[in-house]
């Protein structure tokens, strides 16, 4: 963790001198910039109790990435920079989380032979920091935003933020699929809460393709304050506290195996769960478009040719 702080820490100092010599956020060509849609697609990754490789499983940690675990995603945001340095970010991302013991190169998380899978539907607001930035304009007919390749725009950016996430585990039983949060499966004696709080901390990386229109890519890690994200976070439940055949049969699919035995632990409940997004962002200007038809108006009301 201390050498990828690191890395990060040493990309930050080079592209912020970068941007010394780059036409850096000035008030002309930010400004133009201020109000944003964005629609995004992506992958997720699920950072928990289940699956993950050898040995013991590590928060923060990228070395417990499942390929075959990887979820999908899609993101609508609304973008407002109000500085040159800093904008902030309103989204809903919907997008699968998933993980699988079968998956995990772990001895004794294989054998556990748990597994969940998620629709998820988080509501996130962020601030973030522009620290490097290329962003230039020609002039057309006294119309700001000419596009060209001299006129490109590029922004570096780091965010973080909090967040609202809606969660709901589920798994196959007998040929279906079924909720796992109503049986208590650790012998709970109410059902943990389908939502929590998070906090989303990430990097971001975006380029101007026409005066309209940016492409990016995001990469981020969320942090939740649930570790039930994937049903499982303490020890095994007596199977005569559980309220059904299902719950039982769901709660130790190895039950017999001395290991998993009741009382013996089932997940880790001093890490919460966590995941990652890497998301492509596709972003589209809604204040330029404004701002060329004010000016044109104003153009066309000073040489007389302005109709009502």
């Amino acid at each position: 963790m201390k050498n990828y702080l690191i890395f990060i820490f040493s990309i930050l100092i080079g592209l912020t001198a970068y941007s010394q010599h780059a036409n850096f956020n000035s008030q002309r060509n930010w400004s133009l910039h201020k109000k944003e849609l964005q629609i995004g697609f992506g992958a997720t990754q699920f950072n928990g109790d289940l699956g993950g490789s050898v040995g013991v499983g590590r928060d923060y940690s990228l070395k417990d990435i499942d390929i075959q675990a990887t979820g999908l995603a899609g993101w609508l945001g609304y973008r407002q920079r109000f500085h040159p340095f800093f904008a902030t970010t309103t989204s809903l991302c919907v997008f699968q989380l998933k993980a699988d013991d079968k998956w995990s190169e772990e001895p004794t998380r294989y054998a556990r032979n748990l597994n969940f899978q998620s629709l998820c539907f988080e509501v996130q607001q962020r601030l973030e920091f522009i620290f490097a930035a290329n962003e230039k304009f020609g002039s057309v007919f006294n119309l700001p935003g000419n596009y060209s390749q001299k006129n490109r725009s590029q922004q570096y950016y780091m965010f973080a933020g909090v967040g609202m996430l809606y969660f709901n585990p589920k798994t196959v039983y007998q040929g279906e699929k079924v909720a796992l949060r109503p049986l208590k499966t650790e012998g709970q004696a109410t059902a943990y809460s389908p939502f929590t709080m998070t906090i989303p901390v990430g990097l971001g990386f975006r380029m101007g393709v026409s005066k309209m229109w940016r492409v990016g890519l995001e990469m981020a890690y969320v942090k939740t304050f649930s570790d039930y994200v994937d049903d499982v976070s303490t020890i095994y439940a007596n199977p005569s506290d559980l309220g059904s055949q299902m719950a039982i049969d769901l709660s130790n699919p190895t039950s017999g195996n001395p290991a998993f035995a009741p009382g013996e632990k089932r997940g880790d409940s001093n890490q919460k769960d966590a995941y990652y997004h890497v998301n492509l962002i596709v972003t589209r200007n809604l204040t330029y478009k404004d701002y060329g038809r004010q000016r044109k108006k104003y153009n066309l009301k000073s040489s007389g040719r302005y109709k009502v």
